[in-house]
């Protein structure tokens, strides 16, 4: 990730989305550190998903070109459409290089706060429907933990490069303990060997 990347595609203040909404303003955060962070599997395949959104975007034209050429032919489309398919292939060669991905990457950490948005409004919108359902059909409203354990979890920052799970941290912190209790014993000793030999 050598220096910076300039974004050819949706600007700081614009993001065009497949779902219908376009041209829309949208909050962007920055990219917290210019180091690859460990992403989970399904975060990797959504800068995967935009790094193909953004080079299918730059190849748009030929990709078009290919499409009306195979239109309609089967079993003659690679040997009728082989020069728009070779286009096509050389645009997206050209232009899938390791900036276009690490600046898929920035898009990525960007959106981060329209994803929160989205996430929640779904959790809401589902904690609404099943209300409704359970008051359509008559079942005993949700006990108060369960309820308290779903808002916590909507509530729930993204995960970002991993935390470190709460018995590894206990694990940690009996570690520390016990190598301080150690240490205060060694030098307990120490100090009472240090003082037989001045008596």
């Amino acid at each position: 990730m050598g220096g910076d990347v300039p974004s050819t595609f949706g600007s700081a203040s614009s993001s065009s989305r497949s779902n219908g909404q376009t041209d829309k303003q949208v909050e962007r955060l920055p990219m917290p550190s210019r180091n690859p962070l460990p992403l989970s599997a399904s975060q990797e395949a959504q800068v995967r998903d935009i790094f193909y959104a953004r080079v299918r975007r730059q190849c748009a034209e030929e990709i078009k070109a290919f499409a009306e050429c195979a239109l309609g032919r089967t079993f003659s489309v690679p040997f009728a459409c082989r020069a728009p398919h070779r286009v096509m292939n050389n645009c997206m060669k050209l232009h899938a290089t390791p900036a276009e991905q690490d600046a898929a990457r920035e898009d990525w950490f960007a959106l981060r706060m329209e994803r929160a948005r989205e996430r929640e409004r779904k959790a809401r919108r589902k904690a609404e429907q099943e209300a409704f359902l359970r008051e359509w059909w008559g079942l005993p409203e949700k006990d108060r933990e369960e309820a308290r354990r779903e808002l916590e979890k909507l509530n729930q920052k993204e995960r970002v490069g991993g935390y470190v799970g709460n018995n590894r941290l206990r694990d940690a912190n009996e570690a520390a303990a016990k190598k301080s209790k150690l240490l205060e014993q060694a030098r307990l000793e120490r100090d009472g060997i240090d003082r037989d030999l001045h008596t």
